[in-house]
Order: structure tokens, then C-alpha cells, then sequence
């Protein structure tokens, strides 16, 4: 009797301790998608309230000579180089890597010196293509909505959609929105 006693006393406290740590595991799990949402929804509104004022109009063309590249955790990230800005996005997000405003920079004086702004959207291919091309619609509006809101006249900035939507490379190159300067 003793025995049954002291194995239903330590089933009973596996079993207290194994609801503990689920319960914990899910409050966990909340907080934390909690917090990545709520640094997601900001990030946007920081990167352009971090823009410089557009320069004044001059009349050389820019043209993005070296490669820069910003990378952050969640997948997210922007490069500069050959010409074009590229900016690629985390999974099923549209929300745009810091610094954004800042590539965007050399658009602006391109745009500035009388060229106009293509903006093109690219997925990749995993999931619902459906629901993909919508995303990287989404993604290149927002793009343009960047760019207006640092100060480039609407009708310079060209919204694009690609003959085939979905990115080369690898998922992580794929999702991507190129911002391309053209006479």
C-alpha cells in the first residue's frame, strides 16, 4: 500500500509539473509573437520618419556604383547595386527592413534629375501562387507609397508587374520588390 502510495504521489507530480511547463510554454510562445508583432508594425513608420529631406534638384544623374546590404534576423533585408534597389522581404510579410528610406536615397536623385522610377513586385514559390502575387503586389504598392511619401512626384513612379511574378533564386531572393531607374 505504501508502495501505490508513493507511485500515484509521484504520477501525480510529473503530471503537475507537465501541465506547469505547457502552460508556460504557451504564455511564452504568446509574449513573444506578442513583441514580434508589435516591433513588426513599427518598423515600417521608422524607417520613414529616419529619411533625410530629399536634396535640392540638380542636374546630374545618379547612378549606385557600390553594393550595400543591411540583413536583419527575420528575413527582411535591402540591397543596393547595379543600378537597382532590391528589396526583400520575410515570409508572408510586407513590412520593409530598416533603413529603407535611406536606400531609397539614390532613387530619389535618379527621380530628382528627370528619370522615372519602375517598381516591380516577385514572390517566391512556395504556397498559394494566388496568394503570392497579391503580397508581392502588395509589397510594390507599398514601395511606391515610400517613395511618394519621401517626395517623388506619383507620376514618376511606375508601377510595374513583371512577365512572370515569381523571383529566381533562391525563396529568400525571390520575395523581393526591384526599384529600377529609367530615362
Amino acid at each position: 500500500m505504501n508502495e501505490d502510495d508513493s507511485q500515484q504521489k509521484f504520477a501525480l507530480g510529473f503530471l503537475v509539473i507537465l501541465i506547469a511547463l505547457v502552460i508556460s510554454f504557451v504564455l511564452g510562445i504568446a509574449f513573444w509573437h506578442k513583441g514580434k508583432n508589435t516591433a513588426a508594425k513599427a518598423r515600417p513608420a521608422v524607417a520613414v520618419a529616419a529619411a533625410p529631406a530629399p536634396p535640392a534638384p540638380t542636374t546630374t544623374v545618379a547612378e549606385v556604383t557600390e553594393t550595400v546590404t543591411v540583413v536583419i534576423p527575420d528575413g527582411a533585408s535591402i540591397r543596393v547595386g547595379d543600378g537597382v534597389v532590391n528589396f526583400y522581404f520575410a515570409t508572408g510579410s510586407a513590412d520593409l527592413a530598416p533603413g529603407a528610406a535611406e536606400a531609397l536615397a539614390a532613387v530619389i536623385k535618379g527621380v530628382e534629375s528627370g528619370r522615372k522610377a519602375v517598381v516591380s513586385g516577385f514572390h517566391d514559390t512556395t504556397g498559394d501562387a494566388a496568394i503570392n502575387e497579391q503580397l508581392a503586389k502588395k509589397r510594390a504598392e507599398m514601395i511606391r507609397d515610400v517613395l511618394v511619401g519621401l517626395g517623388v512626384p506619383a507620376n514618376k513612379v511606375d508601377l510595374q508587374r513583371p512577365p512572370v511574378t515569381a523571383g529566381s533564386g533562391n525563396n529568400a531572393e525571390a520575395r523581393r520588390v526591384e526599384v529600377k531607374l529609367i530615362d
